[in-house]
């Protein structure tokens, strides 16, 4: 860091101080969640506004987290210069300059803008995450670095549950489910008005983002939350890498990394595409909408297990291996359970509720990877941190895997996409994690 940044070492900091900064810390990762999961309505509105296939609907996930992998070594230079409060505040003035931009890409009704805002909202994300994951990570014991990420986790998915649903308040009327019906029997004219009217309704909800988050910028600048080192190395850690030059020596991060790329991908198939899946089934996007609700809430379940069992009952590493295994079957019930059922008010094919209960088993996937991945890379830590960020370009890339299949073969058979994510998950919980040296 900088001459002119004083930093503390976390073990310096007295109880009050570390409760203080996990709250600071907490309502970090519910901006996350808010401005991620919005993207789950956003999807099928832009699909539908915007006259879109499966595919190029899901460049709206494309575009969002591709950035992550554009800036997240970039924002680990930032850091190491400006500190994380600063780096915090040019993050969130980054999201709100992204927000902006979606005011005339509304207006004329330009999808590519809409990407261009998207991106530039990722980016301003990826520079918080970079900094908000390894300072969350090392904010006290390591045995119970789990419990603390599931506590920002209940932070993050609390936000994604009201996202859709408020933004879905805000954008649809009551009367959008007959007209989503009559548009394709409309004029081409008549349809312009009408698609232009529909998405001109999220400048006024984006204006209000942009502001907000401009002003969040402004907050954490002047917050109290302290500057952690967390460049010093203990004696062991600085011996066990002395001969350490470059962050590719590290083979537990390196998979960590992958491993994190394949969980934001299931994660974000598991939530954005629920709507989709439920349109397959003949269910209007009005009913549909409460479904990214229902995988997050089971998300929030897990979480709270974790908080309640990690470390007292079970190792963040075994909640790990659990979730990765339950992710796995999950995915066959998914495609090949079959049969109606009503639960919750809705008349659907059982399968869909195992999409839902993918929210389940990726609850404690990232809080068990990012403590393993991170494990005693010291110096390094910022930088590690920053490629664990970049595996969040894996939002990006699987959303356009399902989209493809969906619209070659169809949307149940499209989530094979997930299985082999979760058999490498399985892999890195059960043995990747601990393998220190590179061997071929």
């Amino acid at each position: 860091m900088g001459k002119d940044i004083k930093t503390v070492d976390v073990s310096s900091l007295n109880k009050r101080d570390t409760t203080l900064s996990i709250i600071i810390i907490g309502l970090l990762f519910f901006i996350f969640g808010f401005v991620s999961w919005v993207n789950a309505i956003l999807i099928p509105y832009f699909k539908i506004a915007c006259e879109l296939s499966n595919f190029q609907s899901y460049m709206v996930a494309f575009a969002f987290y591709i950035s992550y992998f554009v800036i997240s070594v970039p924002s680990s230079y930032l850091l190491k210069k400006t500190g994380f409060k600063k780096g915090m505040m040019f993050g969130f003035w980054t999201m709100a300059a992204g927000a902006f931009i979606f005011l005339p890409a509304a207006y004329t009704r330009t999808y590519e803008i809409f990407l261009i805002g998207l991106f530039t909202i990722g980016a301003g994300l990826a520079i918080l995450q970079t900094a908000a994951n390894p300072y969350i990570t090392v904010l006290g014991p390591k045995e119970r670095a789990a419990q603390r990420i599931s506590i920002m986790g209940i932070c993050n998915k609390g936000a994604g549950i009201l996202a859709p649903l408020l933004f879905a308040a805000v954008i649809l009327k009551s009367t959008d489910g007959e007209l989503f019906k009559q548009i394709p029997l409309m004029s081409a004219a008549e349809r312009e008005v009408v698609l232009d009217e529909m998405i001109r309704r999220v400048m006024v909800p984006y204006a209000t983002v942009g502001t907000v988050l401009f002003l969040l910028g402004l907050m954490v600048i002047y917050s109290p939350l302290p500057e952690i080192n967390t460049e010093s190395e203990n004696s062991s850690v600085a011996e066990a890498n002395a001969d350490k030059t470059s962050i590719l020596q590290f083979p537990h991060l390196i998979l960590g990394a992958v491993a994190i790329f394949l969980h934001v991908g299931t994660q974000v198939i598991a939530i954005d595409t629920i709507i989709g899946y439920a349109g397959s089934m003949n269910i209007s996007l009005m009913e549909a909408k409460t479904f990214p609700s229902y995988t997050l809430s089971a998300t929030i379940i897990g979480y709270m297990l974790g908080i309640i069992t990690i470390p007292k009952i079970i190792s963040q590493k075994t909640a790990l291996q659990i979730c990765s295994i339950l992710g796995t079957f999950f995915t066959l019930m998914i495609i090949f359970a079959k049969g109606d059922i009503n639960l919750l008010g809705h008349t659907a094919d059982i399968s869909i509720w195992f999409v839902v209960l993918l929210g389940f088993a990726n609850s404690l996937v990232w809080a068990g990877i990012w403590p393993l991945a991170l494990d005693g890379l010291g110096r390094f830590t910022k930088l590690g941190a920053s490629l664990m960020i970049m595996g969040l370009c894996g939002n990006a890339i699987m959303p356009l895997l399902y989209g493809h299949f969906a619209d070659v073969l169809n949307h149940r058979e499209a989530y094979w996409v997930l299985f082999p994510c979760y058999l490498f998950i399985v892999f890195y919980a059960l043995k990747g994690h601990a393998i220190r040296k590179w061997s071929f």
